[in-house]
């Protein structure tokens, strides 16, 4: 077992005290690491040892675990109180989750994103469930006037050994109230998991399949208006008027008006993204009614003017240039083409790259690109708001509840204290839901109409408001010796408007001569987090060349990988390399194992890729057959190395979900923009995978290992774009550079 510490010095992660009525409260860190050194934990901030978890045990004997991060999907409200009940020694059937409130006072790193929920508090939750199994053990002891060590737990019960005598954890759960909190305490061994590494269901499960109400959608106040947005038509516009003169004279229209999201003066903060800073709002007694004086509003435009303005992430200020201008894909695509062949911005240089290519055997290059793409989550952007002059009460579905809460508090000038955002489980989210400018409207708009308000979005409004993952583009060179060996690698990637660059990821490290290079374009089209980000590209790209460099050097695409894997572990070239080559080098073997990768079956051409992103490493071996000009895909076998695996049902669940997401972005995700209109906005013209398309199997292994937990929401998204681009390859012969895979590339030129 290992042994950890609760407090350093003075600084405690975890707190106890009594329930009203009998029972005991035990407030836990989530993020506490139990591994850090005095050193380390003195250079903390002081928000990390706030007591943000709790976990309660009635005098009944039913434990409460409250779950602090929005659920979105990835199961984290079943997962993070299983690795507390685990260490606690209950039975889970006895465990009830609850979803915390938003308390920024008593909870921390309150949001959902990066697939960092599990690993961030693997360590604190295991630390809060031994220790209030210590505290029980403890009272049990003095009350029984028998030593500790004699005391064992398990499934809720307390028994003394040598003798029949037991209770519940109930029964002793005030007692274990007064107990003082253990200097240190004990963590199981991971043989010695009971819920850890099992499958559980999804606590809220039933709710979901029963149709209860769960979502921000589903919010309903007595007296609530509806309210929905109407702006400009194009990127690179602005209101100037609006004629509300029909639309006001509509059944159920209560008034029109504009509102502007941000002051002028506002120094927006890392997620206060928005489009349209000023918007115009229909209000009426239905949906409906809304939506039909909508279409009778008019309103005029005028074009923008280019701006720079200051942003702060947290607390690293830069500058934010936005162009005036309509732009269009056409424009895009011509402008990325162009950056290709200027200089660049060299982020990292090994060995003599430049030589190496001049005396280059071979030399492969390819060029890849990618489209802005649109989250389309399958509930609309929407929020509850009622605001009046003393507070703020906010319900609705949102991914970094937390931030925005400070955002409310500044456009509002309100105390934090005074504003209530109540957790709704998320339609979806991918990073959509990271950009809550369509809360800060709600809650301009129920301040307006002194009134209670729901704002939805129309499926049209969420499509054409941004905020799209942004369009890329990536030059990959390489360069072989007269034996076919890696000698140099080169990468020159951006994108319109951010870079997706990751400089110290494989095959760096690998390779002797490597270049990285970046540059970016500016644009008024407003981009985010997408799934992956980043990432989602780069590893299609950077996968897909791999696969054109191995057969050029005459190998086995998986056997090229290992081998440029096993440099990196034995004589890695520079320091920041930020992959472990062994893990990396484990997922793609036990692909090559679980896929049969050597027996392809007659008919069905195959593609493999392999990528780290988010703590974790995933491979995938897509098989498929070419009919009618289109792949079906047959199978799709993924190997994962994310560390223990808390929940295995739900990791597959996640799994699976990434791939069929990734396969169909690679195949149909497009948003195009002309005159800076956006050409797509619902799901007529912006195509989305069906499920006779998804493949028919997919089977999902985990590496068996005791490396504590990482990322698995986003890990599997990624290089499945590529395990289908090289198995169309397969298929017809023909190289897949431009996402995405199945449409007409005339805008390309």
């Amino acid at each position: 077992m290992t042994t950890v510490k609760t407090k350093i010095g003075r600084r405690s992660f975890i707190k106890s005290s009594a329930l009203a009525g009998g029972g005991m409260v035990l407030g836990f860190n989530w993020l506490a690491s139990c591994k850090m050194s005095a050193e380390e934990v003195n250079q903390l901030p002081k928000e990390w040892f706030k007591i943000n978890g709790y976990l309660r045990i009635a005098d009944n004997g039913q434990v409460t675990i409250l779950s602090p991060n929005p659920e979105g999907g990835q199961n984290v409200k079943t997962s993070m109180p299983m690795i507390v009940a685990d260490e606690l020694g209950v039975d889970w059937k006895d465990v009830i989750v609850e979803q915390a409130p938003l308390d920024t006072n008593a909870f921390s790193f309150q949001f959902l994103g990066g697939s960092q929920s599990i690993r961030r508090g693997w360590e604190g939750l295991r630390m809060a469930g031994a220790s209030a199994k210590a505290m029980l053990i403890a009272a049990t002891a003095q009350d029984w006037q028998v030593p500790s060590e004699e005391i064992s737990a398990r499934n809720g019960i307390l028994t003394h050994t040598g003798s029949d005598k037991s209770a519940s954890y109930g029964e002793m759960a005030s007692a274990a109230a007064t107990m003082k909190v253990p200097d240190e305490v004990q963590l199981k061994d991971i043989k010695d998991f009971t819920i850890i590494g099992t499958s559980q269901k999804n606590v809220d499960g039933h709710k979901i399949v029963t149709g209860k109400p769960l979502f921000g959608v589903d919010t309903y106040k007595e007296g609530m208006l509806t309210a929905m947005i109407v702006h400009p038509p194009a990127f690179g516009l602005k209101l100037k008027s609006i004629d509300d003169s029909e639309a006001k004279k509509m059944p159920g229209i209560k008034d029109v008006f504009t509102i502007k999201v941000f002051n002028d003066d506002y120094e927006k903060a890392f997620f206060d993204t928005r489009t349209f800073n000023e918007v115009a709002v229909v209000v009426g007694n239905s949906t409906w009614e809304v939506m039909q004086a909508k279409k009778a509003l008019k309103i005029e435009c005028e074009p923008i003017e280019s701006t720079t303005e200051s942003r702060d992430r947290f607390g690293r200020k830069w500058k934010e240039h936005t162009p005036s201008g309509l732009e269009s894909t056409k424009k895009h695509y011509a402008e990325m083409v162009a950056m290709t062949a200027k200089n660049a911005t060299v982020k990292r240089r090994d060995g003599e790259p430049e030589k190496a290519f001049k005396n280059a055997a071979k030399i492969i290059e390819a060029n890849y690109t990618a489209p802005f793409l649109a989250h389309n989550c399958m509930e609309p952007m929407n929020f509850f708001a009622h605001v009046t002059d003393e507070k703020a009460e906010l319900i609705g579905p949102l991914q970094k509840p937390e931030l925005t809460e400070q955002t409310l508090s500044a456009r509002f000038g309100m105390p934090v204290e005074n504003i209530d955002i109540q957790m709704t489980r998320l339609g979806g989210g991918y990073g959509r839901r990271s950009y809550a400018h369509w809360l800060v409207e709600a809650a301009l708009i129920s301040q307006k109409m002194k009134a209670p308000v729901k704002l939805v979005y129309s499926r049209e409004d969420d499509m054409t408001d941004g905020i799209y993952r942004p369009s890329y583009s990536a030059t990959y060179r390489a360069a072989l010796d007269a034996d076919n060996n890696l000698i140099a690698f080169h990468v020159k990637t951006g994108g319109i408007p951010q870079s997706p660059l990751h400089e110290n990821r494989f095959p760096a490290g690998a390779v002797e001569n490597y270049l990285a290079e970046d540059w970016t374009i500016n644009s008024n089209l407003t981009v985010g987090s997408f799934r992956a980000p980043s990432s989602n590209f780069m590893a299609a790209a950077e996968q897909s060349f791999l696969d054109e460099v191995s057969e050029a050097a005459g190998k086995d695409p998986i056997d090229f990988r290992l081998e440029l894997l096993e440099r990196a572990e034995k004589n890695p070239v520079g320091e920041n390399n930020d992959y472990d080559p062994e893990r990396y080098a484990g997922v793609l073997k036990l692909v090559k194992e679980k896929s049969g990768w050597a027996n392809t079956e007659d008919g069905l051409s195959r593609g493999v890729a392999a990528y780290f992103c988010h703590n974790s490493y995933a491979a995938q071996v897509l098989d498929l057959k070419w009919e009618n000009n289109k792949p079906t895909i047959e199978k799709v076998t993924c190997a994962v190395d994310c560390g223990i695996v808390v929940n295995p049902d739900a990791a597959t669940n996640l799994a699976e979900g990434g791939i069929v997401d990734g396969i169909g972005n690679a195949l149909y995700g497009e948003i195009t923009f002309k005159d800076g209109v956006p050409e797509q906005n619902n799901f007529d013209t912006y195509r989305m995978i069906r499920m006779s398309e998804a493949p028919k199997e997919i089977d999902v292994y985990f590496v068996d290992n005791e490396v504590s937990p990482t990322g698995l929401g986003e890990p599997t998204f990624p290089p499945i774009f590529a395990a289908l681009a090289n198995a169309i390859y397969k298929a017809t012969g023909k190289r897949q550079y431009h996402q995405p895979f199945l449409r007409d590339r005339e805008i390309l030129g």
